[in-house]
């Protein structure tokens, strides 16, 4: 058994799962917005709820919206602001007495995914949230590919490839740079960039739904950007499947799109590549949490 936590910015969803990936039992409370203390307590409280009776060993596995900085212990690059410059694992653990592990909420997503999901039959598996924000994180033979920064697959904070000035005008980032993919394949980002072709201001569902031809024009055009920047991760990690998870991935016509278009852009003459929906669908950052321990808990 382990216990898998997606820690998000609204809510906090908990499952107690076993080594063959059955859910036993499910949790699902609001977040303390704000109050770290707070965060602590809620979490100690849903872990406590979801350990079998006398169990006290479960491990747990977390997904941040951040990472733990390998070079200060504290979480860095959080949307859940009150988490930043805390020693948050550290602290989890002193608080309940378990073994905790935690990873970024798309390492989780793409881990999920990779072991038994939509990308559980291939070696290599880059995982994508399109959703608030544009995640990322690499699996190599359900392995999570980690890094001295633990930034791997962060490909949301590089800039959109094969930017035309005219077509692809750059917008802040709240990271603080211009003209970084999230600004364009995030939900507010088709929002905002529809605005402003349009002047027409629809949710991101709707300019998916909507067969006029400016939401048509709106769509082909976030498709484009989608394909350049997947053929960017394709150029260098050559995944053999790229899985898409987050509110966007329903948008069906992007898996008969996207790889139709990325070939401009991808250095080779085949793109064996396959673009998939996620199998697991909002349970994945759990379930990717809880498979942070792989063999019901061992180091």
């Amino acid at each position: 058994m382990r216990i898998g936590i997606d820690l998000g910015g609204t809510k906090i969803s908990g499952v107690l799962m076993d080594d063959s990936g059955d859910v036993r039992l499910r949790r699902r409370l609001e977040s303390p917005r704000g109050d770290y203390s707070a965060t602590l307590d809620a979490l100690a409280d849903l872990i406590s709820d979801l350990s079998p009776a006398g169990a006290s060993d479960v491990p747990v596995g977390i997904g941040l919206p951040g990472t733990v900085s390998p070079a200060t212990g504290l979480v860095k690059n959080a949307n859940s602001t009150w988490l930043i410059g805390h020693p948050f694992d550290r602290d989890l653990a002193e608080k309940t007495g378990r073994r905790v592990r935690t990873a970024n909420d798309a390492d989780c997503f793409a881990l999920s995914e990779a072991v038994d999901g939509a990308g559980a039959e291939y070696r290599t598996v880059f995982g994508v949230i399109l959703g608030t924000g544009v995640g990322g994180g690499f699996v190599i033979e359900k392995q999570l590919l980690g890094g001295p920064n633990a930034i791997a697959g962060e490909w949301g904070h590089n800039p959109l490839p094969w930017r035309d000035s005219t077509e692809d005008p750059d917008h802040l980032c709240y990271c603080g740079k211009r003209g970084c993919i999230e600004t364009y394949l995030s939900g507010p980002g088709l929002i905002s960039h529809h605005e402003a072709r349009t002047t027409k201001r629809l949710t991101a569902e709707e300019i998916a739904q909507v067969t006029d031809e400016e939401t048509r024009a709106s769509m082909a055009q976030y498709a484009d950007r989608l394909a350049r920047a997947l053929a960017h991760v394709i150029n260098i990690l050559d995944p053999e499947v790229i899985v898409l998870g987050g509110g966007l991935s329903q948008i069906e016509s992007l898996y008969d799109s996207v790889p139709r278009l990325w070939g401009r852009f991808v250095f080779s003459d085949t793109v064996e590549t396959k673009l998939a929906k996620n199998r697991h669908g909002s349970d994945s950052g759990v379930r990717g949490a809880a498979w942070l321990w792989p063999s019901g808990g061992e180091a």
